[in-house]
């Protein structure tokens, strides 16, 4: 069976590992789309299964990105993780 472009990015973000952060362009290659990386947000802010960690997704530029819990909660799940970012 086949999966979905939706199904390769849930795949790639459920194995980024805690502590670590891809960029949407990253997952966007690691599922086969390259250049899908808007697709990526559109994907992860629609998700609501817990166990896909999309806090884990940021942007290339080095900033945080969105998420469909806000922001601030994004940076406080990164920066329990160890990882520190500001708006």
């Amino acid at each position: 069976m086949k999966l979905s472009f939706k199904e390769k990015v849930l795949e790639a973000v459920k194995r980024i590992p805690k502590g670590e952060v891809l960029t949407y362009k990253e997952v966007a290659e690691k599922a086969g789309s390259p250049r899908a990386w808007r697709a990526v947000g559109n994907i992860l802010h629609k998700n609501k299964n817990p166990r896909i960690p999309c806090h884990r997704v940021v942007r290339s530029d080095g900033r945080i990105g969105g998420y469909n819990k806000g922001q601030r909660k994004k940076i406080k799940l990164l920066e329990k993780e160890g990882i520190i970012f500001r708006i």
